[in-house]
């Protein structure tokens, strides 16, 4: 009896010492499973902190300048600025000179209505500016350099010069930089190759269309006219222009070959002027109630001398024709000038 007491105490004791050790070796393994998902949690949120704390190095005609995160509230000051973030499937919370936006710039996709007009692009008001609490506002040196520190104050602010200088490229090369230096800006560099990759592709179908129709290296002279004081003047594009770069895209000429510089991209002149280009092809922008060439210019004998007239080599564009947008205008002006050559 003494032998088989002893024994059942023996075997209690080890089942006690085995269950001690199972629940001992769950612990660990419980343990080891929390540690584990705190690490990961852990990483996660220290590879969040990185995102949200990184800084991009964006290039404007000031210089380099760090833009920390990816902006979300942004507020533009020039129109074409407005057209590449839609170009980018971004949407500005606010744009100076809405009406004038939607009155010139012809291109899909539109503003969205909730965007916020903050005053005219001469003059933005910086109140309404501050009150949409930007993360990032863009706009042209030119225009609001004098205003630049006051920019600065309400949010990080980025200015392009959409104009170069002589020698320092054309306005369509700095389109397409510029439109580039904003995708990065907003980390959308891959929208933008696909963007400027899509326009290349338009051109080449567009140019297609003009060999087709033996319209190929037509020699083309580029006018916007408008009444001023009863006359009417006209802008002749130049070389260094968005609108000739375009056309020149697409396999046109440009027949104008003005001899000074001109940083917007056009002399400002009159019919006489046109005499030497008369062999040309005549392309012109002119508004519905502001017609030059059905009124003013209707019976003027320099004008209907012209061999341009005289051969109905004329055509017209869309009075909302836009010559100074980004890469969505581009492909707009191109398919407009095409379709206007042949026809269509």
């Amino acid at each position: 009896m003494k032998i088989r007491y002893i024994s059942l105490f023996t075997l209690l004791l080890l089942l006690s010492i085995a269950g001690c050790g199972q629940g001992e070796d769950g612990n660990t393994e419980n343990n080891n499973e929390e540690s584990s998902n705190q690490e990961e949690q852990s990483a996660s949120e220290s590879s969040d902190s990185e995102s949200d704390s990184s800084t991009t190095t964006v290039t404007d005609a000031t210089g380099e300048k760090e833009i920390e995160g990816t902006p979300e509230n942004i507020v533009v000051l020039e129109w074409v600025y407005a057209e590449d973030l839609l170009a980018l499937g971004e949407e500005p919370v606010g744009v100076a000179d809405i009406e004038g936006y939607e009155s010139w710039v012809n291109i899909e996709p539109e503003l969205p209505e909730e965007v916020t007009s903050v005053g005219t692009r001469q003059e933005p008001s910086l109140e309404k500016i501050a009150q949409l609490e930007p993360d990032l506002i863009i706009t042209a040196q030119s225009r609001h350099e004098a205003i630049s520190e006051e920019l600065n104050e309400i949010a990080p602010t980025l200015m392009f010069e959409p104009y170069p200088e002589e020698g320092e490229g054309d306005q369509y090369e700095e389109m397409e930089t510029t439109f580039q230096e904003i995708a990065k800006a907003v980390d959308k560099e891959e929208k933008a190759d696909e963007v400027l990759a899509d326009l290349d592709e338009s051109y080449e179908k567009l140019e297609t269309k003009l060999t087709d129709a033996g319209m190929d290296g037509t020699e083309v002279l580029l006018s916007q006219a408008f009444s001023a004081n009863e006359t009417a003047s006209l802008r002749l594009f130049t070389d260094n222009s968005m609108v000739m770069q375009i056309m020149n895209n697409i396999g046109l000429n440009n027949a104008y070959d003005g001899e000074d510089f001109e940083l917007y991209g056009y002399s400002e002149t009159t019919v006489e002027s046109l005499e030497p280009y008369q062999d040309a092809t005549f392309m012109h922008i002119v508004q519905e109630d502001d017609n030059v060439f059905e009124n003013q210019l209707d019976g003027n004998p320099v004008w209907e001398n012209l061999n341009f007239v005289e051969e109905e080599r004329v055509y017209a564009l869309p009075g909302d024709t836009w010559t100074f947008g980004g890469p969505l205008a581009a492909e707009v002006f191109a398919e407009e000038t095409v379709n206007s050559l042949i026809g269509e």
